[in-house]
């Protein structure tokens, strides 16, 4: 099932995609998201879906893709329809920064991602020698690749679940957000066009 007959079939849910390095440990904080449990998780070949349900009738699918570089060729498959995007980096494995950079400037600069919301989890944060969300903010140039939206880097740990509550509670609200913009900016557009359709007939006559 793609991203837009997920979306289509409720005006309450929101498509949160989780993108990330493999290993970053996307898997293992959906999981703390959804069971409050760390998980053994086994590299995701393909996807995880899941709904999450984020009160007053709101629900969150949350996207998760594989991270190998044979499944980030795909991710451009699922951008369209999204309300936030999860960007998870593994904030100890300072050897595979940048790599993990360039992915996230490639996804920001599609089409599909203008305006989005990003919330970058600066995961692992248990570990020795993990970059803080100050040293992750800087090394991602966010004010640059971000100034077109909402955005926020959240220091977290999935196994301690350390910071978990507070970046599902951020995407949530960028999501919710995002989605009563679109929604206004499609009824703009629609009153522009009937306004405009109005208008020439009335000049008809």
């Amino acid at each position: 099932m793609g991203l837009q007959n997920a979306k289509a079939s409720s005006g309450k849910r929101t498509n949160i995609l989780m993108l990330g390095l493999d290993s970053a440990g996307k898997s293992t904080l959906l999981y703390k998201f959804r069971y409050k449990d760390a998980f053994l998780t086994m590299p995701t070949i393909g996807f995880n879906v899941d709904m999450i349900d984020a009160g007053k009738g709101f629900t969150l699918t949350f996207w998760d893709v594989g991270g190998q570089k044979k499944m980030r060729e795909l991710w451009s498959n699922f951008l369209e329809g999204t309300h936030a995007l999860l960007y998870v980096v593994d904030s100890s494995d300072k050897r595979r920064l940048e790599e993990s950079r360039r992915e996230f400037e490639l996804i920001l600069k599609s089409d599909s991602m203008k305006n989005v919301p990003v919330v970058v989890l600066a995961n692992k944060q248990d570990l020795p020698g993990a970059l803080n969300a100050e040293d992750i903010t800087r090394r991602f140039k966010m004010k640059k690749y971000c100034s077109d939206r909402n955005w926020y880097v959240q220091p977290c740990c999935a196994i301690t679940g350390q910071g978990l509550a507070e970046a599902f509670q951020r995407v949530a609200t960028f999501a919710r957000q995002y989605s009563k913009s679109k929604e206004t900016f499609t009824t703009l557009k629609e009153l522009n066009a009937c306004q405009g359709f109005l208008s020439s007939t009335s000049g008809d006559s």
